[in-house]
């Protein structure tokens, strides 16, 4: 099928762009699972097809709260009984010297699709809560200026509305994180006695566009080609031992041909990669 929609039909068509059935690839078919695993996983996190911007909605649980609170042992604060903390403990050789490091369990649990965290949205209710806040600018705003449709003109509110929001980026920074996708956790350096049972965190995050989901990532120009290449380099290893071995009628198997134009396949591939289907890196301007 010249439109592959499973994992056994891209296999089926990389092995028929290789020669089979007409070539026997010598390639087990283990070999060939953890080689389309290892594609997926270039295909997510370089090519820009791979991921998808989302947002999501977590929330925070009692038990959350705690962890975030939790203090290490023997420090100075309410009492934490139950509360479990990570501490790391260094003795430097040839002193009496032992420094202890603490660290809360100031992290949620993330997905494990979800590969980049942007930012963490905040909220603030007073300017939100349009017609319950009396001391909220948008409630006066909405009082004196827009009681009667038509009382003021939509440059004087969105300039009002930019003015607010300066206001706030400069007095109110954003919440500050840190993720690693390896870890799956995302640490929230914040103060967490802000945080409440049942108070929701909108996450904007990059997950992984799930093929047994989204069929269609199976036909993407770039994964049937590189997994064509790189099972082409695993056959050309593969046959490599065999190097200089006669078959019958005197033929000679070139294992190391093979894996070289398997290479050489990567190698322009890859590089189709880095100037068409990946995102380019962010300039740092300071």
């Amino acid at each position: 099928m010249a439109q592959p929609g499973t994992r056994q039909e891209l296999i089926d068509y990389c092995l028929r762009k290789l020669g089979a059935p007409v070539l026997e690839i010598n390639v087990a078919e283990e070999q060939i699972q953890d080689l389309l695993d290892d594609a997926l996983q270039i295909f997510y996190e370089r090519h820009f097809d791979g991921v998808q911007q989302t947002y999501l909605k977590y929330r925070v649980t009692d038990d959350d709260v705690k962890r975030g609170e939790a203090r290490p042992p023997g420090a100075s604060g309410k009492d934490q009984t139950g509360i479990t903390t990570s501490t790391a403990e260094t003795t430097i050789v040839g002193t009496d010297v032992t420094f202890t490091y603490h660290e809360n369990s100031n992290y949620l649990q993330i997905p494990p699709s979800v590969i980049g965290i942007t930012r963490i949205f905040q909220y603030d209710e007073s300017r939100s809560a349009s017609f319950s806040n009396l001391f909220s600018f948008k409630y006066q705003l909405f009082l004196n200026d827009i009681y009667y449709f038509g009382g003021t003109d939509l440059l004087t509110y969105s300039m009002s509305m930019s003015y607010l929001e300066t206001i706030n980026f400069l007095l109110n920074t954003h919440k500050q994180i840190r993720f690693n996708q390896r870890s799956d956790r995302l640490y929230l350096d914040v103060d967490w006695t802000q945080l409440k049972k049942d108070d929701f965190l909108i996450i904007d995050c990059w997950r992984t566009v799930d093929p047994a989901d989204y069929a269609r990532v199976y036909n993407d120009s770039f994964l049937k080609p590189y997994l064509t290449a790189i099972i082409k380099r695993q056959w050309g290893q593969n046959l490599m031992k065999f190097q200089g071995v006669k078959l019958p009628g005197g033929v000679e198997l070139n294992g190391r041909q093979i894996y070289d134009d398997g290479e050489k396949d990567i190698e322009r591939i890859m590089e189709k990669m880095f100037n068409t289907y990946e995102l380019p890196p962010l300039d740092m301007i300071g």
